[in-house]
């Protein structure tokens, strides 16, 4: 918000499926309750609520795939009508999952128009949801597109994701534009503003694929001919500026962010935690907040979070939770024993104020800003500096200048 305030642009934040839907996800909040919460931190945060765009990202039977595909289809159909009523008003409709009751090979990708014809049941219940608002109501936008990991999934393999196929890619779309004609959602085609496609970024665990704009060269020129909207890049987490840049260029003009963001947060606390240990050790009366050890026991006590996602013996095991690109540990920082220990690192390093040559050792930008005056003597404020650090990268692909049009 910080950054969407300082850029005077537009902030769009999106909930995932499992996170947030109409029985609580696995955060617990229901759309309204997401909406209330964002809107609350926007007040807060003095960003105005007209620059606060709300997004629901892989909306569609994920959370539901187990059941049958009419069961899981109707959810997501509740699931769309509650976001719009909410206030979200971009949609993607991502229904390339099997369902429990779907015949074939399971490993290879539902039909087109299945998906299609799925994704337009559930955008009728959007286009519902809002004729139920005032008319003055913003239209909800559309996304739509299957090449893209699971929610909560990253790259596993050891080789640069295959890109999509520009003839592939029509061939969706025309399936799509047709599907949404039969079901009369003309108006909903003409705000498709977007479609998911893979330009063979990705990462895992220890791996970063840089975007390579010499192997989308024909997907950059379908944008300019074979489509009215732009593309939507999942993954994008890790990219260079360069490469961020570029594929706005490329008409990848919607780029998520996530596990970056709270990976740099994750590096900026163990940098403090070393701080902490470095000039507080000895000390009779200091208690440390062994905040590390503290995290790790959480995520050793409930592996949910990880076990999928992590291989190897029991030292890559550790390495990983501590310092993956995928950074499963973003599960764990709200419990209460997580949280208490980080709100004790902080209390200690507040307490004192520490030289800049320790703080340079394990946080050198932060400690040039400290000495040039541009950043406060307050741990927290260099926490979000290092997040900040992050998100201007993308404000700086995607913002005014990046391109001919300026995109949000």
């Amino acid at each position: 918000m910080h950054q969407a305030r300082k850029d005077r642009g537009l902030l769009l934040i999106e909930s995932t499926s499992n996170q947030v839907n109409q029985f609580g996800g696995y955060t617990g909040q229901t759309p309204p309750d997401f909406a209330q919460s964002v809107r609350a931190l926007a007040a807060a945060n003095n960003l105005p609520e007209d620059r606060l765009v709300l997004g629901a990202d892989h909306l569609g039977p994920h959370v539901w795939k187990n059941e049958s595909a009419e069961v899981a289809i109707e959810k997501a159909c509740v699931l769309a009508r509650e976001s719009v009523l909410a206030g979200y008003t971009k949609i993607h409709l991502d229904a390339s999952m099997h369902c429990a009751d779907d015949p074939g090979d399971r490993r290879q990708p539902l039909p087109d128009e299945v998906v299609s014809e799925r994704s337009a049941r559930i955008c009728k219940a959007a286009e519902t949801a809002h004729d139920a608002l005032s008319a003055n109501s913003p239209k909800p936008v559309y996304v739509i597109g299957t090449e893209v990991p699971v929610p909560g999934g990253e790259m596993q393999g050891s080789s640069a994701p295959e890109i999509t196929k520009p003839q592939d890619l029509e061939r969706t779309i025309e399936i799509a534009k047709r599907t949404f004609a039969r079901h009369g959602l003309h108006s909903a085609w003409e705000r498709t503003i977007a479609i998911v496609v893979q330009p063979g970024v990705e990462f895992g665990n220890d791996t970063v694929f840089a975007y390579d704009p010499d192997r989308t060269t024909a997907l950059a020129r379908f944008a300019r001919e074979g489509w009215h909207g732009v593309y939507e890049a999942h993954s994008t987490d890790y990219q260079s500026a360069t490469s961020l840049r570029k594929m706005v260029q490329d008409h990848f003009a919607i780029l998520k962010v996530g596990p970056w963001l709270t990976f740099a947060f994750r590096e900026a606390v163990f940098a403090l935690a070393a701080m902490e240990e470095e000039w507080f050790s000895g000390r009779n009366n200091v208690q440390l907040s062994r905040v590390r050890e503290t995290l790790e026991q959480a995520m050793l006590r409930n592996p949910a979070h990880w076990r999928n996602y992590f291989h190897g013996d029991e030292n890559a095991l550790r390495l990983a939770r501590k310092y993956s690109y995928s950074d499963r540990s973003r599960y764990y920082w709200p419990q209460p024993e997580v949280s208490a220990a980080l709100e004790r690192l902080l209390a200690n390093l507040a307490s004192e104020k520490l030289p800049t040559s320790l703080i340079s050792q394990f946080l050198p930008e932060q400690a040039a800003m400290l000495r040039e005056g541009r950043l406060p003597f307050a741990p927290a404020k260099w926490i979000a500096s290092m997040i900040q650090a992050v998100l201007q990268l993308y404000s700086a692909a995607c913002g005014e200048g990046a391109q001919e049009t300026p995109v949000c």
